[in-house]
């Protein structure tokens, strides 16, 4: 059997524990912590470490495919599990020492780039402040990833060319506080609230020069690395699909049970539903081909040796994008299919629908970055500045 398929299984096998905490997530506005436990134990954590940490150092599309089994069951559980793999995207930056104690077997790494903290130099590292929103899974962490920008004292410290200079830092996940403000129309059960730490000491080594990655740790050596942080970016996309997958299942179901109030024809003979059913599938599976592909084409880059050109990095994120926005156009069929079904909490529908609009509203995977894509195929130089990474 191999490693994703045993991930698999061991997701079948905890999936009840994740069903049962569900509500819990969505109430509390965080992930419960039996699930994070139960994620943990069963190595999904560790889905994109490397093999040198005890990680699974697993292929791109593998990894997705295990964060869109989760998010099938919920998308709490989905999401938290993607944003932790992702942040291990970002451990090549650092030194090898760093690396080995940020992102051990047990860590869990979380994180979000924007506001940059303020990190000022002092004798052995630097002072880290700032508050940072959109922490999703802040609860269950071990670390804090981010960017900071250097100050000597309260002046910004700039390049050669003018621009801040700027680290990819750690914090240990016990110096922040949560700020507990994550209240949103869908999603809630990912947690994403802010984190606020205040002159935070972090030696000087858990703070990493920014730029492209042009020399990855010793345990980053292999493939998988050479994508850099696109795989980090794509696994937002997964959870979309398996909430569209759930959403599209649990609708079959009700299609065949269901004949609608005031009504004498069953749902399952109504033309107009069968459509629509068609439409959902095939909106899911195309997009996930169509993004399955494009990451599959840069992983054999990869391994080859070859570059990730900037042509290729435009087809994965238009894939990541047609996803999640293909995703939603799908769910929203499915709403339209439940009817009244579809408004009640006793049924999952209400919040596939909820869930699947606020993912469509990630910097990462809006719309606007359509745009971007579009100066790609254009020959122009794209703004989406990660095209640089």
């Amino acid at each position: 059997m191999s490693t994703t398929d045993s991930l698999l299984t061991a997701i079948r096998k905890i999936e009840p524990i994740i069903r049962q905490y569900a509500p819990d997530a969505e109430r509390d506005r965080k992930l419960a912590a039996p699930v994070a436990k139960a994620m943990h134990q069963a190595g999904l954590y560790r889905l994109w470490r490397p093999k040198a940490f005890g990680g699974f150092e697993l292929d791109p599309v593998s990894g997705f495919r295990i964060i869109e089994a989760v998010s099938r069951i919920d998308s709490a559980a989905g999401w938290n599990l993607q944003i932790a793999v992702a942040h291990d995207m970002f451990a090549p930056w650092f030194g090898d020492q760093a690396a080995q104690e940020i992102f051990n077997a047990d860590a869990i790494p979380v994180g979000a780039f924007n506001p940059v903290r303020k990190a000022v130099p002092v004798a052995g590292g630097y002072r880290i402040s700032g508050r940072t929103s959109f922490v999703s899974g802040a609860h269950h962490a071990t670390a804090f990833i981010g960017f900071a920008h250097i100050y000597d004292g309260d002046k910004l410290r700039v390049d050669t060319n003018g621009m801040p200079e700027t680290r990819l830092i750690a914090v240990p996940a016990s110096e922040a506080d949560i700020i507990d403000n994550w209240n949103t129309m869908g999603m809630r059960g990912s947690g994403s609230h802010d984190v606020d730490m205040q002159d935070v000491f972090i030696p000087e080594h858990w703070a990493a020069p920014w730029g492209p990655l042009e020399n990855p740790g010793s345990a980053y050596q292999g493939p998988l690395y050479r994508l850099t942080v696109w795989p980090a970016i794509a696994a937002l996309v997964a959870p979309a699909l398996g909430i569209t997958r759930a959403a599209i299942d649990e609708a079959s179901e009700l299609i065949i049970n269901k004949t609608p109030a005031y009504g004498v024809k069953a749902l399952k003979d109504n033309a107009v539903v069968q459509s629509q059913l068609a439409q959902a599938e095939a909106k899911l599976g195309a997009s996930r081909a169509f993004f399955f592909n494009a990451f599959e084409e840069a992983w054999q880059e990869a391994v080859a040796g070859r570059p990730i050109t900037v042509a290729l990095k435009g087809r994965m994120q238009l894939a990541m994008t047609h996803a999640t926005l293909e995703c939603a156009k799908a769910v929203s069929l499915i709403h339209e299919i439940a009817g009244a079904s579809g408004i009640r909490e006793e049924y999952a529908f209400e919040r596939y629908f909820r869930d699947i609009h606020v993912i469509t509203q990630h910097g990462f995977l809006s719309a606007s970055k359509l745009e971007s894509i579009g100066q790609i195929l254009l020959g122009l130089d794209p703004e989406w500045p990660f095209f640089r990474f």
